[in-house]
Parts: C-alpha cells; sequence; structure tokens
C-alpha cells in the first residue's frame, strides 16, 4: 500500500473527502516524525510504539576490500508492533 492508497483507505473508512485525509495523515507523520526526533516514544495503542534506540559503534569489514572498517555509532527507528497487529 503507498500514500495514495492508503489516503483512499482513510477517506473511505472516516467518511473525508481525500483531501481531509491527506491533512489528517500528514499531519499525524508530521507529529511522529518530530517526537521521535525529540526522542520521545510514540505508542498507539493497537497499533504498536516507535522509539529511538542507540546503536553502538561495532567494528566490520568493507565486504569489496576485506579489510576492518569501524562503524561509527548511531540512532535508529524502532518499531515493536502491538500484538493484535501480529494475530
Amino acid at each position: 500500500m503507498n500514500k495514495t492508497e492508503l489516503v483512499n483507505a482513510i477517506a473511505e473508512k472516516a467518511g473525508l473527502t481525500k483531501v481531509d485525509a491527506k491533512k489528517a495523515l500528514d499531519a499525524t507523520v508530521e507529529a511522529i516524525t518530530a517526537a521521535v526526533k525529540a526522542d520521545d516514544k510514540v505508542a498507539l495503542v493497537g497499533f504498536g510504539t516507535f522509539a529511538v534506540a542507540e546503536r553502538a559503534a561495532r567494528n566490520g569489514i568493507n565486504p569489496a576490500t576485506k579489510k576492518a572498517i569501524k562503524i561509527p555509532a548511531k540512532k535508529v527507528l524502532k518499531f515493536k508492533p502491538a500484538a493484535a497487529i501480529l494475530d
């Protein structure tokens, strides 16, 4: 499902116009993005949780040259789906 299909599904299920559904989806994505950038956790009951996790620095191997490289630490976005989605 792409964004257009999601907007159409939201519009149909919520009884909104496609323009209003797109505005609602965009606002939701913006709010989640802002919260995650601020290192907040976003929990949507019945759907899942978005959270930022720290990935530690580690050693790796460049597959092209087979030389050891250092992979720097970074923040990554994690999503943990609700149990209801997985059933």
